[in-house]
């Protein structure tokens, strides 16, 4: 995809995107170069963070850490090596989430559900704690994160990761307030994006699912990307605390997750 831009909103400023080695974090690291940002990509495997950056344009443009998004010790490596290649931490998009379990919420393994809420919440927290502690403290800073529709109204078999995703958008509220006027946190929430991870709520359905929403089809990754980039940018310089919902119409048409 070629990103035309008036203007390179990011512009000598450094982004971290966690989750990045494909899906909507790559399409969003894509995004942030496009508009004149470096990149640090966190992912857990680094044959495809390798591939990202060499799509991203090389060391010039993006550098790769790659470890478990909820590791203390990888959010520290990470936030650290930003710094020593690139001198600043400007942008945060806490972009990793996780659904391995499916269906009624009393019936899930407990084990499984504290999973999802460590790498879907407290993850992003520390995230967030290790970007204010390193630079965006003393210089300011934009932290945007990814939630979805299913934290904003109950979803059939995913209550579990949506459960975990209102928790981050009440703490994307809390922390637009309590870390003002310093840094702005927002997050944005998609409905059913067409992402390996997503797969399965629309493979070998697509038009059905889509005919739910009021544009008619899914949303890309790009898509997504435009919102996040518009959170984290100058733009937004007037918004913290808020959840931008990105679904296609899904909601006001009164559709289903």
């Amino acid at each position: 995809m070629t990103i035309s831009v008036s203007r390179p909103r990011f512009q000598g400023r450094v982004a971290l995107v966690t989750g990045a080695s494909r899906g909507i974090g790559l399409a969003v690291a894509e995004r942030l170069v496009a508009e004149g940002a470096r990149v640090c990509l966190t992912a857990r495997s680094p044959e495809p963070l390798a591939e990202a950056v060499t799509l991203l344009g090389g060391a010039e443009h993006a550098l790769a850490v790659a470890g478990k998004a909820d590791d203390p010790a990888h959010q520290a490596e990470a936030v650290a090596r930003t710094l020593e290649a690139f001198g600043r931490l400007d942008v945060l998009v806490n972009n990793t989430g996780i659904n391995p379990v499916f269906g009624p919420v009393l019936d899930l393994d407990e084990q499984a559900l504290r999973k999802v809420f460590e790498v879907n919440v407290l993850a992003a927290l520390g995230w967030m704690r290790r970007a204010r502690a390193a630079w965006m403290g003393g210089h300011g800073g934009a932290v945007v994160n990814m939630t979805a529709v299913a934290g904003l109204r109950p979803a059939e078999g995913i209550g579990a990761y949506g459960a975990s995703k209102a928790a981050l958008i009440h703490l994307t509220e809390q922390l637009g307030q309590e870390l003002g006027p310093r840094i702005r946190v927002n997050s944005v929430a998609p409905a059913v994006v067409k992402t390996r991870f997503a797969a399965k709520l629309y493979e070998e359905r697509e038009q059905e699912v889509a005919a739910g929403y009021s544009l008619g089809r899914l949303g890309t990754p790009e898509d997504i990307a435009g919102a996040v980039a518009y959170l984290a940018s100058d733009d937004a310089a007037w918004v913290t605390g808020q959840t931008l919902t990105v679904d296609g119409g899904l909601i006001a048409s009164g559709g289903g997750v």
